[in-house]
């Protein structure tokens, strides 16, 4: 197992080729006019650089008592190769990333205008810019966020950051799975997402955008006292209903609240 290391995104020029390729095969595919014809990779935690990529938040910012760890786990039969060995960004199938810590509802003693502990999330990091321009994901040619994902018992939030003229603004969504403990895929619809900013439902709502999307990452939601993990192997956008095996579908109750603090209560028919 492998803690957080302050470790820099693949370089300047690497990105940029990268960029061109991926637009490149874009052109190639005609997907500019039929549309995406294969998923799109948005981060994937097979390599110890990829935890380094994304940023810790919790309730210890303001003084909290919460803790908060993303750890790089390679599969049990990996076998270390010396640094100066390895390239960097050298995928390693089967590994993945565990979000854990503990959950405290105590205050900080020393800053009396915070009332409200019990919270702890990570995101992936701004990307950086290439020689096209700042670095976002465009996603609007999918239908899905999909995710390999492994949780608890605990309830958490799916948080997407955009482009928009309100920065702490979020899409959210529930984390639902079927079976806590194993390895499920989960569809989501972007569409499904709903808009918020400190948990509370901007109204009115506005569709997110889709072709400027900053960041994505997850939450706790359930402000109960006690130990968290939750285990992410990768995030992708894609087309494929197939793909999944659990969506969300028919749920009765977010947990995000409005400007009166009153609890909204979203459905999702069927996809």
């Amino acid at each position: 197992m492998r803690a957080t290391q302050s470790l820099p995104f693949k370089g300047f020029w690497g990105r940029s080729l990268d960029e061109l390729s991926r637009l490149t095969n874009i052109v190639a595919k005609s997907e500019n006019i039929k549309g995406a014809t294969g998923p799109r990779e948005i981060h994937n935690f097979q390599t110890p650089e990829s935890v380094a990529d994304c940023k810790l938040l919790s309730d210890a910012d303001v003084g909290g008592s919460s803790t908060a760890h993303l750890d790089w786990v390679p599969p049990a039969n990996h076998i270390p190769t010396p640094d100066g060995d390895r390239k960097p960004y050298t995928p390693i199938p089967g590994s993945y990333a565990r979000f854990h810590g503990t959950i405290s509802l105590e205050l900080p003693t020393d800053r009396r205008e915070i009332s409200r502990t019990g919270y702890a999330g990570f995101r992936t990091l701004d990307r950086p810019p290439t020689i096209f321009g700042r670095g976002m994901w465009d996603i609007d040619p999918y239908a899905y966020l999909a995710m390999r994902v492994k949780t608890d018992a605990r309830s958490y939030f799916v948080n997407v950051r955009t482009e928009s003229l309100v920065p702490l603004d979020l899409h959210q969504h529930r984390l639902f799975v079927k079976k806590p403990g194993q390895w499920e895929t989960v569809l989501i619809k972007w569409n499904d997402f709903v808009r918020t900013n400190h948990g509370k439902v901007i109204e009115p709502q506005t569709g997110m955008l889709r072709q400027k999307v900053l960041s994505i990452g997850f939450s706790t939601t359930d402000r109960k006292p006690g130990p968290y993990e939750l285990c992410v192997e990768r995030l992708w956008a894609t087309n494929d209903f197939d793909e999944a095996g659990v969506v969300e579908t028919d749920v009765a109750e977010t947990q995000l609240k409005n400007k009166q603090g009153e609890k909204v209560k979203v459905t999702w028919g069927p996809l």
